[in-house]
C-alpha cells in the first residue's frame, strides 16, 4: 500500500514533526510515544484509503446530518456525548473502532468484537504514564470518542496538542482550511457506518467551535450543541489536564507556560467560532451551560431532544437513567485544581474572554 489519498495531508505532517523535535521536550518514552502517533495515524490512513478500493460502495454511503456537541473544553461535552450515545438510534464512534478500524464494525459483535481487548491495553498505559488521568478524564475502549483522533490521521489535529506541548504546530493549525481536513472526517464516518448504520451520528470534539464554516459546509444541516462555562474555570480544568497527559512524555512540564497559552489559545477559537457562528447560525444551534448540565444532566437532554425534534424513546431514555447510576460524575476520583498553580488570579484573562462572558452571560453561571 502506498496511497495515501489527498496528499494536503503532507503539510500537517512536516508541521507536527518540526514541533515535536523542536517544542515539546520530549522524554525517551514520550520520542517513542509521538514516533507511534505518528505512525499510526499513517497506517490508518493507508489502510482507509485501500479497504475503498476493495468495496467501492463505501463512497457512496450518505452520511445522515449528525448531531455535534462542541464549545470550551471541560464545560460538559463528555457526559453528554455519552449520555446521547445511549439512544439506539444513534451511532457514535468507540476508541476501539477509531484506532482500529479495519474491517468496519458489525453490530451483531460491536461489543464483544476482538479489537477491544488490545485497545483497552493501550489505553490502559495512559494512566500509567500520567497518573491520575483517569480523574481527569476517563478512557476506555468501548466509550465514544472524539473527532479529534479521527481529523488526526489527516493532521490537522488538536489531538496532538493535548498530549504534546506543540504551541506553534496549534497555532498553525488555527490558521488552515479545514476543507480536506473535514472531507476527510466524513468520508472516515463512511468507513464506519457501512456495515453498521443507525439513524444518526452523535460526534463531539471542543474545537469545532473554531471551524464552524468548514464543519457546516461538510455537515450543513447538523444539529449543534453548544456547552458554556465561566472560561477561566474550564481552562483551568482543561490546562490540568493537559499539563498531567505532558507529563506523561516530557521531563519539561511548566504549568504556568501551559495555563496561559491554553487562556489564549482558547480565547481565540472562541472568537473564531463566535464571528463565524453569527453569520452561520440557521437556528441549528442548542446552548446550554455546564451547571445546568451537572444540576440534572437528563433535564438538558430531554431538552436538546425537543429542540432539534427528536423522539426520546422509553428504552433510550432507561439507557441513559442506567449509565448515569454507574458512572457517576466523580467515578475515578475527584478532579483538583487550582488557578494559582496556572499563573492565573481571579480577575486573569478578563479581557481575553469578555466578549464570550457578555455573549453567553446566561450560560455562565
Amino acid at each position: 500500500m502506498t496511497d495515501f489519498g489527498d496528499e494536503s495531508f503532507r503539510v500537517g505532517l512536516e508541521r507536527l514533526c518540526q514541533s515535536l523535535n523542536e517544542e515539546a521536550s520530549l522524554s525517551q518514552i514520550g520520542r517513542l510515544a509521538a514516533y507511534y502517533n505518528v505512525v499510526d495515524s499513517l497506517c490508518l490512513r493507508l489502510r482507509i484509503v485501500d479497504y475503498r478500493k476493495a468495496r467501492p460502495e463505501i463512497a457512496r454511503e450518505t452520511v445522515k446530518p449528525p448531531v455535534i456537541i462542541l464549545g470550551l473544553p471541560r464545560t460538559g461535552t463528555t457526559i453528554l456525548f455519552e449520555l446521547l450515545a445511549q439512544d439506539p438510534a444513534h451511532r457514535s464512534p468507540a476508541s476501539w473502532e477509531v484506532m482500529k478500524p479495519i474491517p468496519p464494525a458489525l453490530e451483531a459483535t460491536y461489543h464483544s468484537d476482538k479489537r477491544i481487548k488490545p485497545v483497552e491495553f493501550l489505553l490502559s498505559l495512559a494512566e500509567k504514564l500520567s497518573p491520575g488521568l483517569k480523574s481527569v478524564h476517563a478512557l476506555g475502549a468501548q466509550l465514544p470518542q472524539e473527532c479529534v483522533y479521527i481529523l488526526a490521521s489527516n493532521f490537522v489535529s488538536e489531538q496532538f496538542g493535548f498530549m504534546y506541548h506543540l504551541p506553534a504546530y496549534r497555532d498553525w493549525a488555527l490558521e488552515q482550511d479545514m476543507t480536506a481536513a473535514y472531507r476527510w472526517h466524513a468520508s472516515v464516518l463512511q468507513h464506519m457506518q457501512i456495515d453498521f448504520k443507525r439513524e444518526r451520528w452523535v460526534l463531539k470534539t471542543p474545537p469545532h467551535m473554531a471551524y464552524l464554516q468548514y464543519l457546516l459546509a461538510q455537515y450543513p444541516d447538523a444539529s449543534l450543541v453548544w456547552t458554556h462555562r465561566e472560561p477561566l474555570t474550564a481552562v483551568t480544568s482543561f490546562a490540568s489536564l493537559t499539563s498531567t497527559l505532558h507529563g506523561g512524555y516530557s521531563d519539561e512540564v511548566n504549568p504556568t507556560i501551559i495555563g496561559q497559552y491554553e487562556a489564549r489559545h482558547f480565547s481565540k477559537m472562541l472568537k473564531r467560532g463566535m464571528t463565524q457562528r453569527e453569520r452561520l447560525d440557521t437556528g441549528q444551534f442548542f446552548d446550554v451551560g455546564f451547571e445546568e448540565i451537572c444540576r440534572d444532566p437528563m433535564v438538558v437532554v430531554k431538552s436538546i431532544y425537543d429542540f432539534f425534534g427528536f423522539v426520546l424513546s422509553p428504552e433510550a431514555e432507561h439507557r441513559m437513567c442506567r449509565y448515569l447510576e454507574v458512572r457517576p460524575r466523580h467515578l475515578f476520583g475527584e478532579h483538583k485544581y487550582d488557578k494559582r498553580d496556572f499563573g492565573f488570579s481571579s480577575e486573569s484573562c478578563h479581557d481575553l474572554f469578555s466578549d464570550y462572558r457578555r455573549q453567553y452571560e446566561k450560560y455562565l453561571s
